[in-house]
C-alpha cells in the first residue's frame, strides 16, 4: 500500500526540553514525539517540523509531518499518540495532506509571541511562561521603534553566531504590542509575523525593544542597529522564557487549522 502523508498540530511547554531538534540526550520535543508515534504505529516514524524552537521555548501550534503506510483515522493519530506523550506535549489535530505538502517548505509565514511581565517582583506561578522586567516600559517608545523593523531588511544584527540560514534578509510583515495591566504589574504581549526568522532573531529584537522601553536607548537607535548588520550593535539576547511559537501559515488549499485551543489562555 502506498504511504500517505500526515500533518500534526502540536502544543508543548518547552521548559523541560532542550529545544525541538533531536539530540543524543533524547531530551527534546522531537525525540518524545517520535518515540510516541513509534509506539502507536509499532514502527519507526521520522518527522519534519515547521520551525525548530530553542530550549525553554513553547509552542501553541507547531506543525510536523511524516509519511506512513498505515491507514488510520486521523482522530486515532491524535488520541493514540497522546497516550504515549508526557503531559507537557500534546497532539491537537491530525490531517492527511497531499504528498507535496511540507511542514517547513510549504509555510508562507511564521508567527511568534513574547509575553513579558513588568513587575517589581519576579514571577513565580508564571516562571518559565513569561519573560520578566522590573523597570517600567514605555509602550509609545517601543511602538515608534517598530517602524525600523517592518518590511524586508538584512537582520544580521539579530542573528546568532550558530545560525544556519542561507541569507540574513527576511521580511517582517507584522509586529503588534498589547498590554494587560493590573494594580501592581503589567503583562505585555509582542506578536511577530515574518516569512522566516533567523536563529535567536526574535530574542535579540526583544532585547533591543525592551532596552528602548526602559529608556536605555531612543526609538531611532533601532535603525542604527539594523543598519550596522553586526550582532555587536544590538542589545543582549533576551531570555527564552515567555517565547511562544504560534505556528506557521499555509495556503488555504491545504485546509489546515491556523490555531489551537492553547491560544485562548495566553495573555
Amino acid at each position: 500500500m502506498l504511504p500517505v502523508r500526515i500533518a500534526l498540530g502540536i502544543t508543548y511547554s518547552g521548559s523541560a526540553y532542550e529545544g525541538w531538534q533531536s539530540q543524543l540526550s533524547g531530551k527534546t520535543v522531537q525525540d518524545k514525539l517520535e518515540q510516541a508515534l513509534a509506539k502507536f504505529a509499532v514502527q519507526p516514524v521520522r518527522i519534519m517540523c515547521a520551525g525548530r524552537t530553542d530550549a525553554g521555548v513553547h509552542a501553541l501550534m507547531q506543525v510536523a509531518h511524516f509519511d506512513t503506510p498505515l491507514q488510520r483515522e486521523t482522530a486515532s493519530w491524535v488520541r493514540g499518540t497522546n497516550t504515549f506523550l508526557p503531559p507537557d506535549i500534546a497532539v491537537q489535530w491530525a490531517r492527511q495532506v497531499p504528498d507535496e505538502f511540507h511542514s517547513r517548505g510549504s509555510a508562507i509565514a511564521r508567527r511568534y509571541a513574547y509575553v513579558v511581565l513588568e513587575s517589581p517582583v519576579r514571577p513565580s506561578v508564571e516562571a518559565g511562561r513569561v519573560g520578566w522586567v522590573y523597570r517600567p516600559l514605555d509602550g509609545a517608545a517601543m511602538q515608534r521603534a517598530l517602524a525600523h523593523l517592518l518590511g524586508e531588511h538584512d537582520f544580521s544584527s539579530f542573528r546568532a553566531a550558530q545560525c544556519q540560514a542561507r541569507s540574513p534578509v527576511k521580511t517582517i510583515s507584522r509586529i503588534e504590542i498589547s498590554q494587560r495591566a493590573s494594580t501592581a504589574s503589567r503583562y505585555w504581549r509582542f506578536e511577530f509575523e515574518a516569512n522566516a526568522f533567523l536563529h535567536h532573531m526574535i530574542r535579540n529584537i526583544m532585547g533591543c525593544l525592551l532596552a528602548i522601553g526602559q529608556g536605555t536607548h531612543p526609538p531611532d537607535w533601532l535603525a542604527e542597529v539594523v543598519a550596522a548588520r553586526s550582532r555587536a550593535a544590538a542589545a543582549p539576547t533576551f531570555s527564552p522564557d515567555g517565547l511562544y511559537f504560534l505556528g506557521p501559515v499555509y495556503e488555504a488549499r491545504y485546509g489546515l487549522p491556523n490555531r489551537t485551543a492553547a491560544y485562548d489562555w495566553l495573555p
